[in-house]
């Protein structure tokens, strides 16, 4: 299919080449043949009779040389273009490609310097053409030989990309390191919820400044003690705007400690305690609370809990077996004969056979202390 196309543009460049050949014969023709038929003009592209001869003439002989030639040509042509191909297998592809790139820039080059001399009379038709071989020539010899020179020279502009990426990953990993310095250097979010803000004695704490860092309020934990502080019950009213005041409080009073109130919530998570957890996921921060169930929660999915209840617990002081303590009995403990009191700090006190002194202050001694999440419990009987 190939020799068949290849020889069809043979014959009918031949065929035009040699009709315009022999156009160029008709003024010879006329000149001999000096016939007014052969001089009539046809009207078609300033055609006459003999031009238009010749013409045809040329283009019949033209297609036949050609049509007859063309195996000879297409034979030649492809061993041109074996020899060709031999020739760049033989080379390097950056050779190929930095030939490439020299012989159109010597081109340009001839081009440029061609158009200035194209003027001079008889020799200016001829100098574009040499200027286009040999400035094609010197710029493939020219950029072959210096390929690597040049190859350096456009691995500029990807060196430039990296040491740009680079010194962006420098300023980002510098950014991390500073917010984590802040962090480990008390700066971090601490998150109050709902009851331990109801409970009050997060205040306390707050100003004796045991707790470092920045106070972080969500506004769906105000909006929790809103609705309560509005219940139509009494009690969790009283204990709605009991956290709100505790609160104001801590916003007003609290001068060792910074208070920030943040609007971020969660449309998509119905539970206040849910909504906690995972903003002090995002955060970073630590969940202060004394709720023993969000405590779990929180830890299982990876937030610390500072729990005011182990506090507390943590800072009672310590009871010994056999250490005597005064003590007023105030109600009947649940098995038969025991008698109930409390210390100052809440601490509940069961004593053995302590209902007959219901009423009373008596001297007793510690028999056990038993240690819970909810708080601690001491074991006594009377010291009598």
């Amino acid at each position: 299919m190939l020799d068949k196309v290849l020889r069809f543009f043979i014959t009918l460049f031949l065929a035009i080449a040699g009709g315009a050949l022999f156009h160029l014969l008709a003024p010879v023709l006329t000149a001999f043949l000096s016939t007014e038929v052969l001089k009539a003009d046809l009207g078609i592209f300033k055609l006459t009779v003999a031009s238009s001869l010749c013409l045809l003439l040329g283009a019949i002989l033209g297609g036949v040389i050609g049509f007859l030639a063309s195996p000879y040509l297409i034979r030649l042509l492809k061993r041109f273009s074996l020899w060709v191909e031999q020739q760049l297998n033989k080379m390097p592809i950056h050779d190929v490609i930095a030939g490439a790139v020299g012989l159109s820039l010597g081109l340009i080059i001839a081009n440029l310097l061609g158009y200035s001399f194209a003027k001079i009379p008889v020799v200016g038709d001829y100098i574009p053409v040499i200027f286009s071989i040999v400035l094609g020539y010197l710029g493939i010899h020219i950029t072959i030989k210096k390929r690597q020179e040049l190859a350096g020279l456009f691995d500029f502009f990807p060196k430039l990309l990296k040491e740009l990426a680079k010194n962006r990953e420098a300023k980002q990993a510098s950014a991390k390191t500073a917010v984590e310095s802040e962090v480990q250097a008390g700066k971090g979010y601490k998150l109050l919820d709902t009851s331990v803000i109801i409970d009050g004695r997060i205040a306390d704490i707050c100003e004796t400044g045991f707790i470092e860092g920045t106070l972080l309020i969500p506004v769906f934990v105000l909006e929790e003690l809103q609705h309560i502080a509005d219940s139509a019950d009494q009690l969790k009213r009283v204990r709605g705007r009991r956290g709100l005041d505790i609160l104001a409080k801590i916003r007003g009073e609290s001068k060792k400690l910074k208070v920030e109130v943040t609007n971020v919530d969660y449309d998509d998570i119905a539970e206040v305690d849910s909504k906690l957890v995972r903003l002090g996921q995002e955060v970073g921060g630590k969940i202060i609370t004394n709720d023993f169930n969000l405590n779990k929660v929180a830890q299982l999915r990876g937030v610390e809990v500072l729990n005011i209840n182990e506090l507390s617990n943590a800072v009672k002081p310590v009871v010994i077996p056999g250490e005597d303590m005064k003590v007023s009995i105030v109600k009947a403990g649940k098995e038969q004969g025991q008698g109930v009191a409390y210390l100052d700090d809440g601490t509940m006190i069961v004593v053995e056979n302590g209902q007959r002194y219901m009423g009373e202050t008596i001297d007793v001694e510690v028999t056990s202390a038993l240690q819970t999440a909810a708080g601690r419990m001491i074991f006594a009987k009377p010291k009598n």
